[in-house]
């Protein structure tokens, strides 16, 4: 493990905007102050001035490991999420096979040990059958427990009242959601069918994974906290309706969240024409309005967290037709990039921009020793240039699928470095798979 002295740093954290050096010994923050005096076992690293800020702690991906690796898996979708400035993943079950028992949550635990350049943590899956599961769950073994409470993978869609009122009423650590309504979704797809016949435009996606299915979804998810005192987080928020049912303000004190994805930032509907497939997922991007909604959240609080929902599938099955192409993005290793575009747009602080995509995770969950930098704490550190633009090229892209939804697109900044536990696992466009992730701990 190497030690380093990170010299004329421009630190963003916390709130505050200010230059010092950092010192990492053994994996660690040690020292954070101005013109710290290197040692003789320090590398150093001239930052330059540029930004550097707690790598981020992305609570959505699927890395679509076990079962699905033709996709991406946790080597190939962890080293996109550090090249990407992303030092920690809370990872999603609806995997092959799912995880849902506490021997499918052991297995992840033991291949991400193997595998991944991040840190990690895992979700335990809701179904319809495995409430005494969630029941026995141990706290400090899964990040939270998923609901999806709408169409999703295999057994995972959960739909009875009793067992919803059950898992909210037992959880012991954060229940998040995926709120669609499926019936109103299968109401709206019957209709398109009828008018366009095996020929849906992807146009209309918005329209079948309507803003009423998220809006009635998101509504029952409420009243189910509310009446148990539980935990909540909502997953992927959409629409401009969907916020005026989150409190606004800061994120400590609350005990229901709100989450919504880099992508809603950046594209809307009227994207598809020139991007289809590509950027269909579930919920739907939807209007410029809601985008702009969505961007005023965050500013006022009522949106807490910024994440990815990253979600890899091979370019063949995108192009097939509306129906048939999956729904998701591969989004880890250009997050930050894009939200900083919001930034350079005057439209977000930068200050916010750390406090949703690190901070705010780190609070939400209790992830120990993460997501600031602060003396004592986990090294896990990404360096901004912000006087380096990238344009996305698709023989740039890391992910396992090859693609990326913002190919031709120049962000304005680059990731110029990545520390995970004081790893230099990213720097100059080069990965170092030297030294591998952690588990991540919480302090339950």
């Amino acid at each position: 493990m190497s030690n380093w002295l990170i010299t004329n740093a421009d630190i963003v954290n916390e709130g505050r905007r200010f230059h010092a050096d950092v010192r990492v010994r053994g994996g660690r923050i040690e020292a954070i102050a101005p013109s710290l005096s290197a040692k003789p076992d320090e590398r150093v690293f001239d930052a330059r001035g540029r930004l550097l800020v707690p790598g981020m702690i992305d609570d959505q991906v699927h890395f679509r490991e076990p079962g699905l690796e033709q996709k991406g898996d946790f080597h190939t979708e962890s080293r996109a999420a550090v090249a990407g400035g992303v030092t920690s993943f809370f990872e999603m079950p609806n995997s092959k096979p799912t995880t849902t028992t506490a021997g499918a949550l052991a297995d992840k635990h033991a291949r991400a040990a193997q595998k991944s350049l991040a840190n990690y943590a895992f979700y335990f899956g809701a179904t319809n059958d495995n409430l005494e599961e969630i029941k026995a769950l141990d706290p400090r073994r899964a990040c939270g427990i998923k609901v999806f409470m709408g169409a999703s993978t295999g057994n995972m869609l959960v739909d009875n009242p009793a067992t919803l009122d059950g898992i909210f009423a037992a959880a012991a650590v954060p229940i998040v959601t995926h709120c669609e309504d499926t019936p109103t979704i299968e109401i709206n797809l019957a209709a398109e069918r009828l008018r366009y016949g095996d020929d849906i435009p992807v146009e209309r996606h918005p329209y079948i994974r309507s803003r009423e299915a998220c809006i009635k979804s998101t509504l029952l998810a409420l009243q189910l906290a509310r009446r148990h005192d539980a935990r909540l987080h909502v997953l992927h928020i959409s629409t401009a309706e969907e916020l005026a049912l989150f409190e606004p303000g800061p994120i400590e004190g609350k005990r229901i969240t709100a989450e919504t994805c880099v992508h809603f930032l950046h594209f809307s509907e009227a994207d598809y024409a020139t991007k289809g497939n590509l950027i269909k997922c579930n919920p739907a991007i939807k209007a410029a309005s809601d985008r702009a909604a969505i961007i005023d959240a965050l500013k006022t609080g009522r949106i807490d967290v910024l994440a990815t929902d990253h979600a890899p599938h091979t370019l063949e099955e995108k192009q097939q037709s509306y129906e048939k192409a999956p729904s998701g993005l591969p989004l880890v290793q250009f997050v930050l990039q894009c939200a900083l575009e919001r930034w350079f747009d005057g439209q977000l602080p930068i200050e916010l921009i750390v406090e949703k995509t690190a901070h705010a995770s780190a609070k939400l969950f209790g992830v120990r020793d993460r997501g600031f930098i602060r003396e004592g704490y986990c090294a896990d550190l990404t360096m901004i240039d912000l006087q380096a633009p990238q344009t996305v090229r698709r023989e740039d892209v890391i992910s396992k699928c090859g693609w990326s939804p913002f190919e031709g697109y120049t962000f304005r900044s680059s990731i110029a470095a990545t520390w995970v536990n004081g790893h230099l696992a990213w720097n100059d466009g080069k990965l170092d798979d030297a030294q591998l992730g952690q588990r991540l701990e919480f302090n339950r």
